[in-house]
């Protein structure tokens, strides 16, 4: 009765109600809100699914993100594997070649001042970073947090890797897709507070057709200019434009599909759920991840802002051919943001289309943000 009784006992203190703690069950109900908006609210659920079930079994079963120096086989946890290769900027570069054979580049070479639509979104990041500075990150640290106001969590893994901040990687990271997954939530107001009725209602006219031979050679220009001046954006630029070669080339279909169907849903399975596992209590619930995750929405509303504050000056200085809520898509959360422009300015006026108009702005936000993350590693000497 003795054996059976210990058995029964080791038992019964191997199940994850002896182990868990207060913040175990705060993330675990954060876990819980996610998956709610993910399925019931549908916010970006192809992000959101994946990393709140990653936060959901790493606060019950830690040991799923395990180094191998922490077990006692020497065999990592599954999720460790997934996670390695996020430092290793495998899977945001692969993020990147699907993005760019699933995206159309024609709006933004149609309308080439998309280009400055983008680059005001940035600001966000910059402006990010002396906040980060001035709260007591150090340089490096304060840059891997700020790329989160580009709202590309691709980016911002690459980012905080290249720059040796891994150990803010998992708050870093789950930060920018979050904000990602919100942008419906966190966008509107801003672009309504910064706009007029008659603004938000402005109808836009159509793009000029794009030849064949354009959308071949802007992926191959682009990757020369921005890789030759910034070699560093090259794991992220090459592969964008890699990916959108595939697509506009004509000549390897089986390639462009690949990239942005299976492998592309793959690499969201992995990374998701293995940025999802680097949300156990102890490495999120922490005076330094509530900081980073403030930063990073500050950030996120900054670029924002100074996106549709900018398309309103262009607004004036072309007698009010642009609608300023495509400014609000120069952020690179590719394409939530440009479909919140939509959203906004249908609501003033159900037959304006801005949609295409705002995937401009919202492709030069991921060259954008891919550029600003190059600036950094060029000032650090990366």
């Amino acid at each position: 009765m003795s054996y059976v009784g210990e058995t029964l006992s080791n038992l019964l203190h191997q199940t994850a109600f002896f182990n868990l703690t207060w913040g175990n069950y705060v993330m675990i109900l954060v876990a819980f809100i996610f998956l709610f908006l993910a399925i019931k609210k549908g916010f970006e659920p192809l992000l959101l699914v994946p990393i709140a079930f990653g936060m959901l079994l790493v606060n019950i079963y830690p040991d799923i993100i395990a180094s191998p120096e922490e077990t006692s086989n020497g065999v990592g946890g599954l999720l460790y594997y997934f996670y390695s290769l996020d430092e290793w900027s495998i899977l945001p570069s692969l993020i990147f070649m699907g993005v760019g054979a699933m995206t159309d580049f024609g709006p933004l070479i149609a309308n080439p001042i998309s280009f400055l639509l983008g680059a005001a979104a940035q600001f966000g990041i910059f402006g990010a970073y002396f906040m980060a500075i001035l709260l007591g990150f150090n340089d490096k640290a304060a840059a891997a947090v700020s790329i989160i106001g580009g709202a590309d969590g691709p980016t911002s893994i690459f980012l905080a890797g290249k720059l040796g901040q891994t150990g803010l990687m998992g708050p870093i990271a789950v930060a920018a897709y979050s904000y990602m997954a919100l942008v419906p939530i966190i966008q509107p107001p801003i672009m309504k507070l910064f706009t007029t009725k008659a603004e938000r209602s402005i109808k836009m006219q159509n793009l000029r057709p794009i030849s064949k031979l354009e959308k071949i050679l802007f992926p191959i220009v682009v990757t020369a200019v921005v890789c030759i001046l910034l070699p560093t954006t090259a794991p992220l630029v090459g592969m964008l434009m890699l990916g959108n070669l595939f697509r506009e080339s004509g000549v390897v279909r089986q390639l462009s599909e690949t990239a942005s169907n299976a492998m592309m849903y793959i690499v969201v399975i992995l990374l998701g759920t293995s940025v999802g596992a680097t949300t156990s209590a102890e490495a999120f619930l922490n005076v330094t991840t509530l900081k980073i995750v403030a930063l990073g929405l500050i950030a996120f509303m900054f670029g924002t802002a100074a996106g549709v504050l900018f398309g309103k000056i262009l607004c004036k200085v072309t007698g009010g051919k642009i609608n300023p809520l495509i400014g609000s898509a120069g952020v690179s959360a590719v394409p939530m943001a440009a479909r919140v422009s939509q959203k906004v300015g249908a609501e003033e006026d159900p037959t304006n289309f801005l949609l295409m108009h705002a995937m401009g702005p919202n492709v030069a936000g991921v060259i954008g943000t891919a550029v600003a993350a190059g600036v950094f590693m060029a000032i650090f000497g990366i």
